[in-house]
């Protein structure tokens, strides 16, 4: 068997089975396996090569997904004096909205953690397999502007449309130009009712609809709340 050995792990490697040749090369070196049968051993060689799968494709998602905090679900403090509301986030980490192509706004002051958590529902939408965006608005409107002259604009809008769960981080910083707003307006538009996208900003829901209907924001960021009737303000408060 052990003559066996390297032409084994060259053909696994040949067929694409690299999991499986990894685990096959460390069952082979340990004495504790003498004892398994011929099914206990392929059982083993088939699980590590789908873990070795799954693994590769969400590290694939959390590439092209360019997350700005490394943040998971399971490290969410909800003792931090925030106002987040345990049972209702909870809810939102199963991906239901998602399914059902509903929006999110995440709302509140500076420093409270809002692109966290988006981050961390984002990391858990790679996790089920759904394709994940980050991108702040300021940098995603200048980088949009830029692209319609050197054309890529086509491109990465089609991305931006495309997957399954946007991030829009920093919303209302500073208004947007007539430009930015229609590219607002068209990722809005097509993302509608078939994608579900993830809203941060530091202005309050009630207090952005006001802006929008007093500025030349109007027609366009009056979209978002807009495109969102049936999805849902998520508001985090700091205490203390």
């Amino acid at each position: 068997m052990q003559l066996l050995t390297h032409p084994m792990l060259d053909q696994l490697g040949q067929l694409g089975l690299s999991g499986m040749a990894q685990a096959f090369a460390e069952l082979e070196a340990s004495d504790e396996t003498a004892a398994l049968t011929h099914a206990d051993w392929l059982g083993l060689l088939v699980d590590r090569e789908l873990t070795h799968r799954r693994d590769k494709r969400l590290a694939a998602r959390l590439r092209y997904a360019r997350l700005r905090q490394q943040a998971s679900v399971e490290d969410v403090d909800y003792r931090a004096p925030r106002g987040l509301d345990r049972a209702l986030f909870q809810k939102l980490t199963n991906g239901e909205w998602i399914d059902a192509h509903d929006n999110l706004i995440l709302c509140g002051p500076t420093g409270v953690g809002k692109s966290w958590l988006a981050c961390a529902l984002g990391h858990r939408a790679c996790r089920d397999n759904l394709s994940v965006l980050y991108q702040r608005v300021p940098k995603l409107f200048a980088e949009l502007a830029l692209a319609r002259g050197d054309g890529r604009y086509a491109r990465i809008l089609r991305g931006l449309t495309g997957v399954q769960l946007l991030i829009l981080d920093d919303w209302g910083l500073e208004p947007l130009d007539a430009g930015a707003r229609r590219d607002l307006y068209e990722i809005l538009e097509e993302r509608y009712g078939r994608r579900s996208t993830i809203l941060t900003s530091q202005i309050p829901v009630c207090q952005r609809r006001r802006e929008n209907a007093s500025t030349g924001r109007s027609k366009t960021a009056s979209r978002m709340d807009a495109k969102c009737p049936h999805g849902r303000a998520f508001a985090a408060r700091q205490t203390g």
